[in-house]
């Protein structure tokens, strides 16, 4: 990160009262008590996750703090907004794939972080700023809400759907949806019990690197070039030691050896659990591990006192992942994206990093049948770029 004390970034008319400062190194600590005390903060806004973005591919981010203007430089932060340089396809000048700030790429979700309306319009105004000096195109915000349209000439559009599972102190009073799906889950996980399906937090990078070849072939079957193995190394170095990530894994005892079938990433922080990533072995779906391990962690984190559990977002046209995520009860999260310039190129649930045609046309077949290891060499080389 930048070091600490780089000069205040002005700002004009009746914002003038806040300023915006450049966060480096000295400043992670009150980045982060900032955002373990809003409410919403989530583990995209934590600095750690900055680390982890920069360990996966190189780059120095910027990271602004909103402050009051009368207040020391060590005062308390009023906003937050991390942002990444990113190189942009080639020949993508001018769109959402272009070369731009985002906050964060890659990430689903991020800010800015704000306590209040004044400080994120501030904060926002001064992305835009830094933007046009410092010769990137564009501004891109992944947002949860309206909170900032037209805020500093940001455009707002739709983004794909999230599912979240709103969460209790005691598992057993879930709602889980209907009775069906209720009925469903419980002889999807009896199922998994009955076949001797366990479930276990992994414990070394051994474990981490006997998921990854899981991970590659789900991603490949969904026509989805993966993301690179050091980012989850980069998750397990950041993250985990500071218990913001866990990797549950599904196994079967079998003679002489333990089976993998199922492994999934989960991310948390404040009240939100992200179940981030996640892999399985076709051939053994029906030991239904994946069910085993969204039980397992949504037991977990209805005891550990989140309050959301998180599934993902659901890409245009899949619509079976979607009724995964709906049988857990989970409903409709809207996601959003704030651009600046404005454009009308910018359109509703775009699919960025995703093979062409999805799994069912003949280029998704076509993909399906590429070595694993020429799909994590096309990952690596194609998200530095977005």
């Amino acid at each position: 990160m930048p070091a600490h004390g780089s000069p205040a970034l002005s700002l004009a008319g009746a914002l003038s009262a806040l300023r915006v400062v450049r966060l480096g190194a000295d400043d992670e600590q009150r980045w982060s008590t900032f955002v373990d005390a809003h409410p919403d903060g989530l583990i995209y806004h934590h600095p750690a996750w900055i680390r982890v973005l920069t360990e996966e591919y190189r780059g120095e981010p910027i990271c602004l703090g909103c402050e009051d203007e009368d207040e020391d430089a060590g005062s308390r932060l009023r906003a937050v907004l991390p942002l990444l340089p990113t190189h942009g396809l080639p020949l993508a000048k001018g769109t959402r794939l272009g070369r731009r700030l985002s906050s964060l790429p890659r990430t689903p979700v991020a800010g800015p972080l704000a306590a209040d309306a004044d400080a994120a319009t501030a904060i926002t105004r001064a992305a835009v700023d830094l933007a046009r000096s410092e010769a990137h195109p564009s501004v891109e915000l992944k947002l949860t809400s309206a909170a900032l349209a037209g805020a500093a000439g940001i455009q707002r559009v739709g983004w794909r759907p999230a599912y979240r599972l709103e969460l209790c102190e005691d598992p057993s009073l879930l709602g889980l949806g209907s009775a069906r799906n209720r009925a469903r889950i419980r002889w999807s996980v009896g199922k998994a019990a009955r076949l001797g399906v366990g479930v276990r937090a992994a414990e070394s990078v051994h474990d981490l690197r006997r998921w990854y070849a899981l991970y590659l072939e789900t991603m490949r079957w969904h026509a989805v070039p993966p993301r690179p193995y050091r980012l989850f190394l980069a998750m397990w170095d950041v993250l985990r030691p500071r218990g913001l990530m866990r990797l549950l894994l599904a196994e079967r005892a079998e003679p002489g050896r333990s089976r993998l079938l199922a492994g999934s990433v989960h991310l948390m922080h404040g009240r939100v659990v992200f179940c981030a990533f996640s892999g399985a072995s076709r051939a053994d779906h029906p030991y239904r591990a994946n069910d085993a391990i969204q039980w397992h962690a949504i037991d977990d984190a209805c005891r550990s006192g989140y309050r959301w559990y998180d599934f993902g977002e659901v890409p245009e046209r899949s619509t079976g992942l979607a009724e995964f995520k709906r049988k857990w009860g989970a409903s409709e999260w809207p996601l959003c994206r704030g651009y600046f310039p404005s454009s009308p190129e910018r359109r509703l649930g775009a699919d960025a990093g995703r093979a062409p045609g999805g799994g069912t046309t003949l280029a998704g077949r076509l993909w399906r049948r590429v070595p694993l290891a020429a799909t994590a060499l096309v990952g690596r080389r194609l998200y530095r770029f977005l």
